[in-house]
Parts: C-alpha cells; sequence; structure tokens
C-alpha cells in the first residue's frame, strides 16, 4: 500500500513564511523604521519672561477694551434713565393740569357771573369745593385729622399752647392750617394749637404763730 503524504497546516505555513521574510531585513533597518521621540524644546529664562509679559499685555488689553465698553454702556443707560424719569414727570404734571383746568374755569364762571348776588357765588364755591375734593380723593391725597386729636409731631405742628381745664394736655383744641397727607406720607402738617395743665396757684397760709400774734397785736 503507498502512504499518502499529509499537507502541513495553513497557519505554519504562513509563519514560516512571515518568519523567512524578517530574517531577510537587515536589523539596522528595522531600528531605524522604530518612531522616534521628539525631545521638549526648553526656553530659555527670559525667553520665558517675554512670553509671560506678552500675555499679561494682551490680557491686559482685553480687560481694557472689556471695561470701555461696559463704561460706555453704564453712560448709555444713565442718560436713557434720566430722560425717561423727565419724560414721565412731564406726563404726570400733564394729567394733573388736565385735572385742575375744569376747577380753575369753574371758579372763573363764578367771579365772572353777572348777577353778582352772594347766595349764587357761594353756591358756585361750594360746587367748586365739591369738585376740589373729588379730584384730591381720586389722587389719594386726604386731609390730615387734627381738631380733638392727641398731637403727633409726625401729622402736626405745634404753634402755640393753651391753658384749658375742657381738654386733656396735648390735645389739639384748634387748627390755623389744614395739613394733608398722600398715601400715608405728609405733605403739609396741620399747623395747631394743643392743651396745657391750667397753672394752680397756691396761696400763703399763715403760721399758728403769725395768727397768735395778730390777736395779740389787736387786742393792745
Amino acid at each position: 500500500m503507498s502512504k499518502k503524504k499529509k499537507n502541513p497546516p495553513v497557519e505554519d505555513e504562513a509563519m514560516s513564511n512571515e518568519a523567512e521574510i524578517n530574517s531577510s531585513i537587515p536589523t539596522e533597518e528595522i531600528e531605524e523604521s522604530e518612531v522616534t521621540v521628539e525631545e521638549p524644546i526648553v526656553l530659555e529664562p527670559i525667553e520665558v519672561l517675554e512670553k509671560d509679559l506678552q500675555e499679561t499685555k494682551d490680557e491686559l488689553e482685553e480687560q481694557k477694551d472689556k471695561f470701555i465698553r461696559l463704561q460706555a454702556e453704564t453712560d448709555n443707560f444713565r442718560k436713557r434713565l434720566s430722560r425717561e424719569k423727565e419724560e414721565f414727570s412731564q406726563y404726570a404734571n400733564e394729567r394733573l393740569f388736565k385735572e385742575l383746568i375744569p376747577i380753575f374755569d369753574n371758579f372763573e364762571r363764578a367771579l365772572e357771573d353777572p348777577s353778582n348776588e352772594i347766595k349764587s357765588l357761594k353756591e358756585g364755591l361750594d360746587m367748586i369745593l365739591k369738585q376740589f375734593n373729588t379730584f384730591l380723593e381720586k389722587e389719594k391725597v386726604e386731609p390730615i385729622k387734627a381738631i380733638g386729636e392727641k398731637f403727633n409731631p409726625e401729622f402736626h405742628e405745634a404753634l402755640t399752647s393753651e391753658e384749658s381745664n375742657d381738654h386733656e394736655e396735648d390735645t389739639i383744641i384748634s387748627q390755623f392750617v389744614k395739613g394733608y397727607k398722600i398715601n400715608n406720607r405728609v405733605l403739609r402738617p396741620s399747623q395747631v394749637i394743643i392743651a396745657k395743665k391750667p397753672v394752680v396757684v397756691v396761696e400763703d397760709i399763715p403760721d399758728e404763730e403769725e395768727n397768735v400774734q395778730k390777736e395779740e397785736n389787736s387786742t393792745k
């Protein structure tokens, strides 16, 4: 019987081929083909300082530009705020004047009334006063209570004081000028007169010795 030759495995054949190729390349070429590592560049101390100085200058220049822009924005905002405040003030005054002009018109009509009757003039003034009170209420302006109230320096201004047996001390008994407040903030304090306790005059009472002496003198 004839023996059949076995074929070598494919892997063994590939490995043998690779070994033959590697053995055919010189070792010097293999070493030169390896990756070379670049050495770090070492700067001189002066170069390092110059580099840091330049970076600092660049950073300062950048911060300066930011500051200039921020200052310009702040100035523009301040000017815009001032302009808006002025416009708001003008608008508020315009609105108040529109409310006051009709009251002024009624004053003129009352004074120009050809009848010149006291009764009709008084009725016209009463109407104007009611109109003005309505205007104050609309603007949340209200008079400060005074007569009969306890004196409060926050709302009242004492002009003088008077002795009174009918009122407690520091009670407001009279008012010269009416005060007003808006939203609990004083526009003008009330000018008032307050009560104080009367001064009690104590008469001198003679001693008993003085009375005895007087009796003796009278009997002589």
